[in-house]
C-alpha cells in the first residue's frame, strides 16, 4: 500500500527526518523535503525498509523532483548539546537551506524544537505514513551512509562502511583494540560498563 502524499491537502508541506541518532560515531544527519503535488512516487517508503540500491535510486529521483536540503551536526556538537537537541539542530540546518516558502512542517517522531514561527506536526513513524517524510528519511540515511563510507576509508578498522557507526560487535571490538577517533561520540556509552575504556 502506498503512503499518503500529503498531511493537509492544498498546503505546502516541508517534511523532516533524521538518521544516525543511535550511532557511536559520525554526525547525525537530517533532511528537509518539499514534495510537489504533481511529483509523488508510490515507491517511497521508510528508508529502513529499503535496501541500499532502492534508497540510492529513490535518492536520485528525490533530488531531481523535489525541493530538498540536508543538514548535519558533528560528534563534538552532539557531545555538547546531547543527541536529541543535535537531531533537532540538524533538521533546522536543513530547513535553513530551503529556498521555497512553506506552510508548515511535518516532523518524524514525537518531539521537535519549533522552527521560528512555523507550525509543525509531529508524526510517530511518519516515514512509514507520508511520502514526504519517507523522502526525507531516504535522503538523510543515504547522505549519511555515503559520509560514513568516506570516513571508513580513513579508519577501516571500525567497519563503518558496513555498520555506518552503529554499535555492532565488530565496531565495539575495534574500539576496545584501537581506542576512539575524533569521529566518535564521547558522551555515548561506547562499550559495556565492564569493558569501558579510558579516554
Amino acid at each position: 500500500m502506498s503512503l499518503s502524499s500529503h498531511y493537509k491537502k492544498g498546503s505546502i508541506e516541508l517534511a523532516c527526518d533524521e538518521a544516525g541518532r543511535g550511532c557511536l560515531a559520525g554526525p547525525v544527519y537530517a533532511a528537509a523535503v518539499i514534495l510537489e503535488k504533481d511529483h509523488t512516487n508510490d515507491l517511497l517508503d521508510d528508508s529502513k525498509k529499503l535496501n541500499a540500491k532502492q534508497r540510492n535510486s529513490l535518492r536520485s529521483w528525490i533530488e531531481e523532483h523535489t525541493t530538498w536540503a540536508v543538514g548535519k551536526v558533528e560528534p563534538k556538537e552532539i557531545d555538547e548539546i546531547n543527541i536529541l537537541n543535535a537531531s533537532f539542530l540538524a533538521m533546522h540546518r536543513a530547513i535553513d537551506q530551503i529556498p521555497k516558502a512553506f506552510d508548515h512542517l511535518l516532523i518524524d517522531g514525537n518531539r521537535f524544537n519549533p522552527y521560528h514561527d512555523k507550525p509543525h506536526f509531529c508524526i510517530v513513524k511518519g516515514d512509514g505514513k507520508f511520502q514526504s517524510i519517507a523522502a526525507a528519511s531516504i535522503l538523510a540515511k543515504s547522505h549519511r551512509d555515503q559520509h560514513m563510507e568516506e570516513l571508513s576509508q580513513l579508519h577501516p578498522e571500525y567497519g563503518w562502511s558496513n555498520n555506518c557507526g552503529y554499535p555492532t560487535v565488530k565496531h565495539r571490538a575495534a574500539i576496545r583494540e584501537y581506542g576512539i577517533t575524533e569521529h566518535h561520540r564521547k558522551s555515548f556509552q561506547l562499550l559495556p560498563k565492564q569493558l569501558e575504556i579510558k579516554w
